[in-house]
């Protein structure tokens, strides 16, 4: 290990991180993000008036289907048979605030899938409202909170 990181192996190399001796526990993991849009625009997503479809029901499919392929996106990640994953879309007057909680039992943890899950909510968002805000700004994706594993529980302050 290289200076505390578990994804480079003695030689400074990218690996997989051998998890087999880790007990498998429940695992929890939230994340959260944001895109910021003009008031039209997130009306037009209120009001079900976007060309495309609907919003934020689509938002919602990618978020969980990101989330259960994160590891065909994120090169070290390890395939995580998921139990849950929930995405919350909270529409106001100017954007749209994404949280995805993603569960497992498993020998590593899900902070991964739960960020996928959020990022890709948050694109589907601007891809499918481009039309009506091209200057949307996606920001602040990050974790919130993490239980379970060898590390314990975390929560951002």
């Amino acid at each position: 290990m290289t200076g505390g990181l578990t994804h480079l192996d003695e030689d400074g190399s990218a690996r997989m991180v051998d998890v087999s001796g880790k007990a498998v526990t429940v695992r929890e993991a939230v994340a959260a993000g944001r895109i910021a849009m003009s008031r039209e625009a997130a009306a037009a997503i209120a009001a079900g008036q976007v060309k495309k479809g609907d919003v934020l029901a689509v938002a919602r499919v990618a978020g969980i289907m990101a989330a259960k392929r994160t590891s065909d996106l994120i090169p070290l990640c390890h395939p995580l048979p998921l139990s849950s994953v929930a995405v919350d879309l909270a529409l106001d007057e100017e954007g749209v605030t994404v949280t995805v909680t993603a569960r497992t039992a498993g020998q590593t943890g899900v902070e991964m899938e739960a960020l996928t899950g959020a990022s890709a909510a948050l694109l589907t968002i601007y891809d499918m409202a481009k039309a009506l805000d091209k200057a949307m700004v996606i920001g602040n994706v990050r974790l919130l909170a993490k239980t379970g594993g060898k590390s314990g529980d975390w929560r951002a302050s």
